[in-house]
Parts: structure tokens; C-alpha cells; sequence
């Protein structure tokens, strides 16, 4: 723990950001990689309407194991300042207090999961030619939530360690899992939607299991001890005050894709809902390295909150608010040239062709602004203020994308959908940084 002190206490701002961002942007960007190529596979190999049914699936089992980053980030927050303060006695009971409470939870939302499938399903935008297809992918990956939930809670703290590579080996070996398992089960088994569903609940499971390996391992300086398993009402409810923050945040975007797919299906039919199947898959992927900026913030934020060394938490906003706007420009000139380009790897449909460019373009109008949004939660989130780190996580997707995908189709249609994105991000990116600025000058001096 001393030698983590050293680190993340006195080592260069911008170096430390470096060595925390750069294995978080290549673990986002592998597992991203990962869903870009299960998509390809599943439209080429499957057809459009596989592309719109993993499109409704997916924030399902993200809105479940969400659960599972909400605990692990919350808790990653407490730890950094515990272990910034010196007190590691808290550090080891909040890591066993997350264990318990995402095993607990995870299984049991699975359980409802299964129970109410179909009304999930149909509430999500499973309609149509679209729901069979849906209903047999789903059936499948449920059973990898879990798996799922332990790793998004793991990911997190392991950061909180100062142990980034490991986190992003954790990312990284799903997804050639997945990858693997995609040819095989949907190529040469002809597995179809099904074979896709078990090639991705599999990848889970190893996801899983290497973080299982790693806390039980001597790389961990958390250890997995029973007696800590004891809930602590103290530290669960500080974990669900600050995760709540990321749990809504995947709620809010639960909603979201809810508005999104009946906006979409309304104006536009099944089509719509694989174009922007597509357009999601870019979105992930290329907003890698400006997440990968954010997780690399909050460990380095975190401890020196923690260690009360406010010009060292200045600094880390400032230049990873830099260091992400920059990423975030060269992202918007990248999709601007070459997104024609781009589409074609997805598909040879005539329609999707031909109308996906247009909407990818729009979507990514305020890339180069995105960070701000991404620090300003992330800082309250580190220092451990849940209500403004709340405010500010729902403002794109629950204050301004929702109302706004459900109104603009209204007026102008499909394209009132992809305009709700930049005038979203355009919305929260003031707000954020005039109460980011604001806590600054009262709290950072």
C-alpha cells in the first residue's frame, strides 16, 4: 500500500494519467472491438433484423449488471480515499462488503429477468420480425449476467489498486473469447442467434472468473476474506449512494434505448433500429479513448481527494479534460472522412448503406466536447458527493436525450432522432462545466 501511496500521491499528473488511461482505453477498445465484430458476424452471417435484436438486448443485460458496476464503482470510490487516508481497514471491508452485495443482487435480478423475459423484451422495442429473434438470444446470455456483474464490480477496484493492466486484461479476454466463439458456434456450427447468445454468455463467464483468479491471486492487495462479507450498513449505504450514481446512469439509458427503439420503429421501422444498431457499435468504439481518459481519472482523483491535495486535483481535471477534448476531435475528423468507409465493413444492405453515413455523422457532431461531461460526474463521483455526481450523469441521457428522442421525431422525423445526440451533449457539456467550475473555486482553492 506504500508503494501505491508513492505512486498516485507524487508521480507526475499527466504520467499517471498516461499509465491509467492508456490500459482502460485498450481494454474499452478491445471489448468494444468485440461487440463492433459480433455485430459484422451477426449481419452478415444471421441478417439485418439480428442486428436490431441485439440492439434491444444488450441494455437489458448491461441494465443488470450495471448493478454490479454501480457496487464497484462506489465502493473503487471509498477505497482510493480510504487508502489515500491511510486506512486500509476500510479498504478491505468495503472490498468484501461489494463482493456480497453484487452476488446477491446480480442472481436475483436474473432470477426476475427470467421470470418476466417477455414483457422485458417487448418493453425494450422487441417488436415485430424482431422478437423471436430477441427472445432466443436473451434466453441465452441471462445466464452470463452474473458473470458479468462480478467482473463490471472487479474492473473498478482493481483500478483502484493501481493495477490498470490487469484491468485491462480483464477486458480483453472476453472479447477474444467472444470473437472465437462467434466463428465457430455461428459460422461452422450454423448456431445462429442462438450460437451468437452463447458465444457472448461464455465470454462473460471467463471475464468473470480472470477477476475471480486475479483477488485470489498474490497480485491483489485486496484480499478476499469471508469475515468481511458481513454487511456494514455504514459502508453499504455510502457504496449505494455513490454506485447509485452509475446504476441510474445505465437506468437512464435503459429508458433511453425504451424512447429510442419506439421513436425508431415509429419513423422508421426495424431498419431503424439496426441503423442505429450500428451506429451505437461505432459510437462505443470510438469513444474508447475518451472513457479510457475518464477511468484513468478517477483512481488518480480519488486518491489525492483522499489525501487532501487539492492542487494535484486540480490538475488531474484539467489535464485529462485536455487530454480527452483532444481525443475527442481527432475522433469527430476520423468519423467525418471515413464514415462511408466504415459502414461498409457492417453490411452490404442497399438501405443501411445508404442511410447510416448521414446519421453517424450527425451523432458524433459534439465529440470534441464530450469529456467535459465525462470529468465533471466522474470528479463528484471520486470525491464522494452521490447528488451532483447524479445530477450531473443524467444529464444527457435522462434531462435532455430522452425528452428529446421522444419530441424531435415528431417535427422531423427519423433524423429528429440522430439531431437529439449533439444537442444533448451541447445541453449538459455547459452545465457541467459551470457547476464543475463552480465546485473549483469553492472547494479545490
Amino acid at each position: 500500500m506504500n508503494k501505491l501511496a508513492n505512486i498516485l500521491g507524487t508521480e507526475k499528473i499527466s504520467k499517471l494519467l498516461i499509465k491509467q488511461a492508456v490500459p482502460a482505453t485498450i481494454g474499452i477498445l478491445v471489448m468494444s472491438l468485440n461487440m463492433i465484430v459480433d455485430t459484422i458476424f451477426v449481419g452478415q452471417w444471421i441478417g439485418v433484423f439480428a442486428i436490431a435484436a441485439i440492439t434491444v438486448v444488450l441494455p437489458i443485460a448491461f441494465l443488470i449488471s450495471s448493478i454490479g458496476m454501480g457496487i464497484g464503482l462506489g465502493g473503487s470510490s471509498i477505497i482510493s480515499r480510504a487508502l489515500g487516508a491511510g486506512n486500509t481497514k476500510k479498504a478491505f471491508l468495503t472490498f468484501g462488503n461489494q463482493i456480497c452485495l453484487t452476488v446477491i443482487l446480480a442472481i436475483l435480478f436474473v432470477i426476475l429477468g427470467n421470470f418476466f423475459s417477455a414483457s422485458i423484451l417487448n418493453l425494450f422495442g422487441a417488436k415485430g420480425a424482431i422478437l423471436p429473434i430477441a427472445s432466443e438470444y436473451f434466453n441465452v446470455i441471462i445466464y452470463g449476467v452474473p458473470f458479468l456483474a462480478f467482473a463490471m464490480m472487479g474492473n473498478p477496484v482493481i483500478r483502484a489498486e493501481g493495477k490498470p493492466k490487469f484491468a485491462m486484461y480483464a477486458m480483453m479476454v472476453p472479447s477474444v473469447l467472444n470473437i472465437a466463439l462467434d466463428i465457430v458456434f455461428i459460422k461452422y456450427f450454423n448456431w445462429g442467434i442462438w450460437g451468437a447468445g452463447l458465444a457472448t454468455s461464455l465470454a462473460y463467464a471467463s471475464c468473470g472468473l480472470y477477476i475471480l483468479y486475479f483477488f485470489l491471486s498474490s497480485k491483489s492487495e485486496l484480499k478476499i476474506i469471508p469475515k468481511n462479507f458481513k454487511l456494514d450498513f455504514t459502508i453499504v449505504r455510502e457504496i449505494v449512494e455513490l454506485g447509485g450514481v452509475s446504476v441510474v446512469r445505465q437506468g437512464a439509458i435503459s429508458v433511453l434505448m425504451i424512447v429510442l427503439n419506439y421513436s425508431l420503429f415509429t419513423y422508421g421501422g426495424e431498419i431503424s433500429i439496426s441503423i442505429f444498431g450500428i451506429v451505437n457499435r461505432i459510437m462505443m468504439f470510438a469513444y474508447s479513448p475518451v472513457l479510457g481518459v475518464s477511468q484513468g481519472f478517477l483512481p488518480v482523483a480519488g486518491f489525492n481527494i483522499g489525501a487532501k491535495n487539492n492542487e494535484r486535483v486540480k490538475e488531474t481535471i484539467k489535464k485529462s479534460i485536455w487530454f480527452g477534448s483532444v481525443l475527442g476531435t481527432i475522433i469527430f475528423i476520423g468519423v467525418l472522412i471515413f464514415k462511408e468507409e466504415i459502414i461498409y465493413v457492417f453490411t452490404n444492405d442497399i438501405i443501411l448503406l445508404r442511410e447510416t453515413p448521414k446519421a453517424t455523422l450527425i451523432v458524433f457532431l459534439a465529440a470534441p466536447i464530450v469529456t467535459m461531461q465525462l470529468i465533471g460526474s466522474a470528479y463528484f463521483q471520486a470525491a464522494g458527493k452521490a447528488m451532483p455526481a447524479l445530477f450531473l450523469t443524467l444529464l444527457k441521457q435522462g434531462i435532455f436525450l430522452i425528452p428529446l428522442a421522444y419530441i424531435l421525431p415528431k417535427y422531423y422525423g427519423i433524423d429528429g432522432v440522430w439531431w437529439s445526440f449533439p444537442i444533448a451533449d451541447v445541453l449538459s457539456t455547459i452545465i457541467t462545466v459551470w457547476v464543475l467550475k463552480r465546485e473549483i473555486n469553492k472547494n479545490l482553492k
